[in-house]
């Protein structure tokens, strides 16, 4: 899948790429960056017009609900760079009422996972290959100019996960709250992200069921201690958990916002200021409501030998992705942070829509754990925070 991994590197600095499907070929090119001298290139070396291919969150966020996965929109004229920019991703942006929506094929579907998992807004501009400009575009491809990739293949790198993860290094870090502490870096095969295991206490240590936390990376929470969201509060609490617990591990995964990365993350607070809860936000701008794969927690976990856990997590998310990759949950504990006036809508939001077991904290009606797996305890209310 070597193609399909540089792909993910080019479309991330904005350079097109060529996907093909079959006897068919399109390029490729992601809106976020895109200027109107680029869309003018592709569109002369393809020569084609271009279509704009946005997700079915898009789509449904503008008004135009029960679309497919995947969407081609043909717009004549096509719209200048600030257009497209307006309709991939800002809100109250519409389509006009004569653009032409056509369920997308293998290269749309390809394309906006590729861009998915690039970190981009899902929208692309994508122009088929026209049978007089097939030559030119295969000097073009054989020049190194233009990275070729099959859609089939690129379906297989986003649909895989990460791929087997690498070991890269490892030293004692001590921390404020567990000061035997050591960081394990793993790599993903792609080589786009990067992430951390915290092991805490010596192993010979640790308790038969290792308590271990997932905890997505959030930069303006756990580094600048943001009040928009609880999740520096959540990270060092989950630290000193584990280690008043005898130690364990907690899995620092690289997903910022939920899988969407930090631009987006930023994207979808204008986006809350305006009024939005952060799922809704997350549709405006094309994504799911969770884009996070917690297969990466599973690799790391194998990794160090580690299958029979007492998961720390307010998220029934979590204990079904790793129940499902074969780790046995025997149990759960809740770790809360701090309720303040800038979190306390974002934390209604978890509870209520992503689901997460947040009933004590938010003292709403429910108990914690009223929806929990028969096979998990309730929370544990001695180690609530």
């Amino acid at each position: 899948m070597r193609q399909a991994e540089r792909a993910l590197f080019d479309l991330r600095r904005g350079l097109s790429i060529l996907v093909r499907d079959h006897a068919r070929a399109f390029v490729v090119c992601a809106v976020e960056g895109l200027d109107d001298a680029a869309a003018g290139e592709m569109q002369m070396l393809a020569g084609s017009p271009a279509r704009l291919v946005l997700s079915d969150h898009r789509l449904a966020a503008i008004g135009r609900a029960g679309a497919a996965q995947a969407v081609s929109v043909g717009l004549s004229p096509l719209p200048d760079a600030a257009g497209l920019h307006a309709l991939a991703w800002q809100r109250g942006a519409s389509l006009p009422a004569d653009a032409e929506l056509r369920d997308g094929g293998p290269v749309e579907r390809a394309a906006l996972r590729l861009l998915g998992r690039a970190q981009r807004v899902p929208a692309a501009l994508v122009c088929e290959v026209a049978p007089d400009r097939a030559a030119a575009v295969a000097a073009t491809v054989a020049s190194g100019d233009l990275l070729a990739v099959d859609a089939a293949e690129a379906m297989r790198l986003c649909e895989s996960g990460p791929g087997r993860l690498a070991r890269i290094s490892e030293a004692r870090v001590p921390l404020a709250e567990a000061e035997n502490s050591r960081f394990v870096l793993f790599r993903e095969a792609d080589g786009v992200h990067e992430h951390v295991a915290i092991v805490i206490g010596e192993r010979a240590n640790w308790p038969e069921d290792v308590p271990v936390r997932l905890h997505s990376s959030c930069l303006t929470g756990d580094l600048f201690g943001s009040l928009r969201c609880d999740c520096g509060e959540q990270l060092r609490r989950g630290v000193a958990a584990i280690d008043a617990l005898g130690g364990g591990v907690l899995l620092y995964l690289s997903q910022e916002g939920r899988g969407i990365g930090l631009a987006n993350k930023l994207r979808a607070y204008g986006l809350q200021d305006e009024g939005l809860d952060t799922i809704d936000a997350d549709q405006v701008i094309g994504f799911s409501k969770d884009e996070r794969d917690f297969r990466i927690a599973h690799e790391m976990l194998d990794e160090l030998g580690i299958d029979r856990i007492l998961l720390l997590t307010n998220n029934p998310s979590k204990v079904a992705a790793l129940q499902k990759a074969g780790i046995h949950v025997v149990g759960r504990r809740a770790i809360y942070g701090e309720v303040t006036v800038q979190n306390q809508r974002y934390l209604r939001t978890k509870a209520s829509r992503h689901g997460h077991w947040l009933n004590d904290l938010l003292n709403e009606q429910g108990e914690p754990g009223d929806d929990e797996p028969a096979c998990l305890p309730a929370a544990d209310a001695a180690h609530r925070a």
